[in-house]
């Protein structure tokens, strides 16, 4: 069962300072749920790992191409999670020229374990990842969750069927009103 409202996690973030100089010029930032969520309407989804096919293929490029409808319907964020670190979500957002989407690395699978969406992937040689899924979050409560049929240890592969952009956007847009 999920919770009601978002994990209390810290999540260790890298972020640009052009202070530093040089050819790496990040530092770490750690930002709480907190600082995330709180006072937001965030939409977020979770992918089983940076690089992997639906992922970078789907699932990250759909919401980047509708970051502005997200925006037109109340959205002050659109939020990428995986259980990887900060390096790898940079490089992959990179590698996609995602520019809207905010990548928040779950490196230590904290915020994951605690949504109870945390699966084993050994299969694959992941060890433990994210399920795929979707939400929508006001002020850190959940309000809705599309999550992908089959959830369990070592899947074959996870499905893109109902935590996809089109989806989110469908239900935005026919929520009644608050």
């Amino acid at each position: 069962m999920q919770p009601d409202t978002v994990p209390d996690v810290t999540f260790h973030t890298r972020v640009r300072n052009d202070a530093l100089g040089g050819p790496n010029p990040f530092e770490w930032k750690d930002l709480t749920s907190a600082e995330v969520f709180g006072g937001r309407n965030i939409v977020l989804f979770a992918v089983p790992g940076a690089f992997t096919p639906a992922c970078s293929d789907d699932h990250l490029p759909g919401y980047e191409q509708h970051a502005g409808d997200f925006a037109a319907l109340g959205i002050d964020g659109v939020v990428c999670l995986s259980v990887n670190d900060a390096f790898v979500m940079y490089q992959w957002a990179r590698s996609k020229g995602i520019e809207q989407v905010f990548m928040l690395p779950d490196g230590n699978g904290d915020f994951t374990r605690q949504m109870g969406m945390l699966v084993k992937r050994g299969r694959q040689g992941m060890g433990m990842r994210s399920w795929r899924y979707s939400m929508h979050v006001e002020d850190g409560r959940i309000r809705r969750m599309f999550v992908e049929p089959g959830f369990r240890d070592d899947p074959p592969g996870v499905g893109l069927q109902l935590s996809d952009a089109g989806t989110m956007l469908a239900y935005l847009r026919d929520r009644p009103a608050a």
